[in-house]
C-alpha cells in the first residue's frame, strides 16, 4: 500500500493505492498519516480510495480509526472514489451512513464549504 499527500487550499488529499489488508498495513497506516496531519493543523481531509484494489477488516478498521481521530479533533474526513467493492463493504457495515463519499474530487472539495475570502 502506498499513501501520497497533497494539499489544495485548506484541504489535504491522501491518495491510497494498493491493498488495504492486514499484511499491507504493517508498514504504513492511513490513521497514522491522519494523526500527523492533525498535529500540523490540517483538519480537512479527503481520503482518495480510487486506487484501492482490495480492503479487508483491518483496512476498514484503519479508515474508521482515521475518521474517529479526525472527528475527535474537530476535523472532517471525506472519502473520494471508493471502488464498487469498497462501497459494498461500506454498505454492508452501515458505515455509508457515517462516512461521506464522493465520486469526484471537485464534489469532495466543495463539501467542506466555500473557501474563506482573503
Amino acid at each position: 500500500m502506498k499513501v501520497e499527500e497533497r494539499a489544495i487550499g485548506n484541504v489535504t488529499i491522501l491518495t491510497v493505492e494498493g491493498r488495504m489488508t492486514v499484511d499491507a498495513l504493517q508498514d504504513e497506516r492511513v490513521a497514522d498519516k491522519v494523526r500527523s496531519l492533525l498535529k500540523r493543523g490540517r483538519k480537512q481531509i479527503v481520503l482518495d480510495l480510487a486506487g484501492v484494489s482490495h480492503i479487508d477488516s483491518t483496512g476498514l478498521c484503519d479508515v474508521v480509526m482515521a475518521y474517529t481521530t479526525t472527528i475527535r479533533r474537530d476535523g472532517s474526513l471525506k472519502l473520494l472514489g471508493p471502488t464498487p467493492r469498497v462501497r459494498d463493504l461500506l454498505r454492508i457495515t452501515k458505515l455509508h451512513t457515517v462516512l461521506d463519499a464522493y465520486d469526484s474530487e471537485a464534489d469532495a472539495l466543495a463539501s467542506f464549504g466555500p473557501r474563506p475570502s482573503v
